[in-house]
């Protein structure tokens, strides 16, 4: 177990506890981490520059946790990827404390964007809104705090309150959750329920009342059988996915820091921070390509066709007294979209997970 700064210039003592081959698995599983996560949320990226009617309020959100996993491909990941094809880590000190501040950082505001997400599409849901200059100003807002309040959590380390440094078999860097201080403990607790739980009891909550607001609608009428069956399918996937990438990690950070001594051993801590980073490569299935407009226009891309993709249906759903299920931004006329040949300009705006498009 650590006990402080180990020697960066040498092997760590505690890397001795793993082969030659695990570090060799390790750093192949990490390079597809990179290039996967790199493509997907590169891709993700670019469909948005494209296709600009796609920048629904929303979708947003969906960017920022785009571009928050693209750095956490470019700053983080090649850093670990490096230490474990050489068994030790090669960046230093200072390359130690800012592998593990960016990798929280951006982590974080992964994290706090899925409950937004979740909040936001609850909001429109709930509300009947439409698309208008209000819900753009929200969601800039919502972004900006996401970034803040995971400056909040992840600065302190840096200042005194607990620190960054190396995990596992040495060959990555995180919050020390290792230490068993009462400054350490306090803020792996805080960690733990303000940045793991808390999103997901938000996201558990908004998904559960949207589900519920389409049981209402089909009960009154409206056919909405498949619209909820796929609805739920992606929430599952959606809050599995989100258990699976970060829960792991968080509950192996409170055995070690709240344990008996050595209950939680270097390698063991190899596989959860592992699930923890393929979040860059599960995102963009999880959380966008699954939504059919946006992979329609993904497809158009890559084709360079000259003719538009079939613009989605419009169903027309009755309200109820939990909720208005509604489309955004509905073309003014039926030939809005057909008439223009341009596709920046005819693509309609990507429907949110909550609009269930089929």
């Amino acid at each position: 177990i650590f006990s402080g700064l180990f020697p960066f210039s040498g092997v760590d003592p505690a890397a001795a506890t793993l082969s030659r081959a695990c570090h060799t698995a390790v750093a192949v599983v990490l390079g597809f981490i990179l290039v996967l996560g790199f493509l997907g949320n590169f891709l993700v990226l670019l469909v948005f520059s494209r296709f600009p009617r796609l920048r629904t309020p929303a979708n947003l959100l969906l960017i920022n946790i785009s571009a928050s996993d693209m750095l956490v491909c470019i700053c983080g990941t090649p850093l670990g990827l490096a230490a474990s094809v050489r068994g030790r880590w090669l960046s230093g000190h200072h390359g130690c404390r800012w592998y593990g501040f960016s990798n929280a950082l951006f982590g974080i505001v992964s994290l706090v964007s899925f409950s937004l997400l979740a909040l936001e599409q609850y909001s429109v849901l709930l509300y009947n809104a439409q698309t208008n200059s209000s819900q753009y100003r929200r969601a800039g807002f919502a972004i900006t705090a996401s970034w803040l309040y995971s400056l909040v959590w992840t600065l302190p380390p840096l200042i005194g309150w607990s620190s960054y440094g190396p995990e596992g078999p040495g060959t990555t860097c995180s919050v020390q959750w290792h230490q068993r201080s009462a400054t350490a403990r306090s803020y792996i607790s805080c960690l733990f329920v303000f940045c793991l739980l808390l999103p997901l009891m938000l996201m558990i909550f908004c998904y559960g009342r949207i589900l519920l607001a389409l049981q209402v609608c089909r009960i009154n009428g409206s056919p909405a059988e498949h619209r909820e069956g796929r609805v739920l399918l992606i929430v599952v996937y959606m809050v599995t996915g989100y258990l699976l990438c970060w829960m792991p990690y968080g509950v192996v950070a409170m055995l070690a820091s709240f344990g008996r001594p050595g209950m939680v051993p270097p390698t063991a801590s190899i596989i959860p921070s592992l699930l923890a980073k393929t979040s860059t490569v599960l995102n963009p299935i999880i959380y966008v390509l699954l939504n059919h407009q946006f992979f329609r226009c993904f497809l158009y891309m890559i084709r360079c066709g000259s003719e538009a993709p079939p613009t989605p249906e419009h169903h027309v759903r009755p309200s109820s007294n939990a909720a208005w299920l509604h489309t955004p931004n509905p073309p003014r006329d039926r030939t809005e979209y057909s008439t223009r040949p341009n596709m920046e300009n005819s693509t309609p705006a990507l429907v949110p997970l909550h609009y269930y498009a089929t």
